[in-house]
């Protein structure tokens, strides 16, 4: 199992120096991939800029959006963007696709959040497999939107996919999931990864299923306490109450919890683990290092 670590993006209070330092620590640690998602209306660097920024001063690591919420931008233009992003990073790049739970940040850049968001992000998708397959998108254009990824046809596409449906959904177009576990709960992550199993052998045979994870987690001295505070920070969307209620269900703050989620997912069969960040302390790369390498 492959373990990758996110940007701290959604810690409030990012500079330059900060995201740089991390990117700089990640490549150079044992992680397979530095990672990143999106929101609109929170404290958090623009997805695709902090992305690239960190592609400028990384060599190794994959670059992984988790998750790009597609329906929130134009197809042409964002299969533009992370082509440029594939050229810049060497090919590096790794892109999950979802559609979001938050309406204001769909509100936020004039995009329709209904019931069919799922059905145009696949559209979407289509399209951009044609730009960056090289087909033009628009009748009688002398030219392809260019440059072409590095990575033919493409880089690779997880899908952010939790239920049920989505998952089985994404084995039409999908070449894994991207999950993520509040617990990390063990029961969850099965069902998930037994759903996307059943689904790409009935769906997509000839494809192999890569199966990505993701939870959150603290280390240090008050770790609990830096867990606790992000969380109900983060999960406020769904009212204060409720974020302060789930904060508990999240157990990773620890050395030994750490070591024993990565148990865990490794036996569950997960290809790559992706830590996601509760501070800004770019330390909190070394911690993991000691205590997973």
């Amino acid at each position: 199992m492959k373990i990758g670590m996110n940007l701290p993006v959604m810690v409030p209070g990012l500079d330059r120096d900060t995201i740089l330092e991390w990117a700089r620590r990640i490549d150079a640690g044992p992680y397979s991939s530095l990672a990143a998602g999106e929101r609109i209306t929170f404290p958090n660097p623009e997805l695709m800029v902090t992305i690239s920024a960190a592609a400028a001063v990384t060599e190794r690591v994959r670059l992984a959006l988790t998750v790009l919420v597609l329906p929130l931008h134009s197809p042409v233009l964002m299969a533009k963007q992370v082509a440029t992003l594939d050229v810049i990073s060497g090919g590096r790049v790794t892109l999950g696709l979802g559609i979001g739970a938050r309406i204001e940040d769909y509100r936020a850049v004039g995009a329709l959040f209904d019931t069919r968001r799922t059905k145009r992000m696949e559209e979407q998708i289509a399209v951009m497999r044609r730009v960056w397959a090289g087909r033009n998108v628009v009748e009688g254009a002398l030219r392809p939107v260019e440059p072409l990824p590095l990575q033919p046809g493409g880089p690779e596409l997880l899908a952010g996919a939790l239920a049920p449906d989505s998952i089985r959904r994404a084995a039409r177009w999908a070449d894994g999931i991207c999950g993520f576990s509040f617990g990390p709960s063990a029961e969850e992550i099965d069902f998930s990864y037994q759903t996307a199993r059943k689904a790409w052998r009935e769906v997509a045979p000839e494809r192999a299923l890569r199966l990505v994870m993701s939870f959150w987690f603290a280390l240090g001295a008050k770790a609990r306490e830096q867990l606790d505070t992000y969380l109900v920070r983060y999960l406020g969307f769904l009212g204060d109450d409720a974020a302060k209620a789930l904060a508990p269900t999240v157990k990773t703050d620890t050395p030994a919890a750490l070591r024993e989620a990565a148990r865990m997912l490794a036996d569950l069969g997960t290809d790559e683990m992706i830590l996601v960040p509760t501070t800004s302390d770019p330390d909190e790369v070394n911690r993991v290092a000691d205590i997973l390498a």
